[in-house]
């Protein structure tokens, strides 16, 4: 098992890592919701008092930071996943959050009239709109719908841009910016999307549900997560039930599997000074890893 350094403990299934430039990790803490800071020597502390079920995290071209919120799942003692929505759950939202208050700021509730469920993950292109994921809540007889979406970070356009999905989870952008990847978690498939412009995907084919194309997958237990982009190009992703980060080509080919210490590693992030640290949500024993990648993350545009 790879050497993993544990920065923080008795997080809340913690998700959406952001890598700030004076080396604290923010994340969310989707059991608890609401959203931390863990500094370098492992301090903990309130970022971002939100509610619901915070979950993916990205910084925006202005500076403000923004939520993909789930609305809240139901968690009981001996389980560390949500089963199923919160009692008090309706929908899933967009926030903006302040980072000097911690107040968040509604942006997106619906698209076309359809309420979302379940956003999950987001991803800023250079243009300064984001794309995000709905992983759809899953209730005891049936699950909602999942989809991809495109909105811009004033609140005034959301467009969906692939539906139905079964489960999107985490997404990212390829470096050229011209691939959205999509790891959908039922059933480990990466998906590939090809981007025409800022939100257009390249249009689906007649009867097809969406446009993307399976690029990788896993068998036996697995299930996908999030993910991360490298400067080379590579994908990894936080693979559920066997425990291991899962680095892919752009060809689908594996490139590396990275055992974490917690069957349930939910997210990657990289930051320092060459971008190969990697931070990593261990979600089923709440705790915030940190290890050295053999290579480069991607630098995010806006972070």
């Amino acid at each position: 098992m790879t050497d993993v350094k544990i920065l923080a403990t008795g997080l809340g299934f913690p998700e959406g890592p952001v890598v700030m430039a004076d080396g604290s990790v923010v994340v969310t803490e989707i059991r608890n919701g609401r959203c931390t800071r863990v500094t370098p020597d492992g301090t903990v502390s309130l970022f971002s008092d939100c509610g619901g079920g915070p979950n993916g995290l990205a910084v925006g071209p202005d500076g403000n930071f923004y939520l993909c919120n789930n609305g809240g799942s139901r968690y009981v003692e001996g389980h560390s996943m949500g089963l199923g929505p919160h009692p008090d759950y309706e929908f899933g939202y967009v926030d903006r959050i302040d980072p000097n208050t911690g107040v968040a700021t509604r942006l997106y509730s619906e698209v076309d009239g359809n309420q979302l469920s379940a956003p999950n993950d987001l991803v800023f292109d250079r243009e300064g709109g984001f794309y995000f994921t709905d992983l759809g809540k899953r209730y005891p007889r049936h699950r909602d719908n999942g989809g991809v979406y495109y909105a811009l970070p004033d609140g005034s356009k959301v467009v969906e841009v692939g539906y139905p999905m079964l489960s999107p989870n985490g997404c990212g952008l390829s470096p050229d910016g011209k691939t959205l990847y999509a790891a959908d978690t039922e059933g480990a498939r990466l998906w590939a999307f090809d981007v025409e412009g800022p939100g257009k995907l390249k249009p689906k084919a007649e009867f097809a549900p969406h446009s993307g194309s399976v690029l990788a997958g896993l068998s036996g237990p697995a299930r996908f997560d999030s993910l991360a982009v490298m400067a080379s190009g590579n994908i990894t992703v936080a693979t559920l039930n066997t425990g291991y980060i899962t680095e892919f080509s752009p060809k689908g080919d594996i490139v590396r599997e990275v055992k974490m210490p917690d069957c349930y590693p939910t997210n990657i992030a990289f930051g320092g000074p060459d971008m190969c640290t990697a931070y990593v949500t261990l979600s089923d024993s709440g705790r915030l890893g940190v290890l050295q990648w053999p290579e480069p993350g991607l630098k995010l545009n806006f972070n």
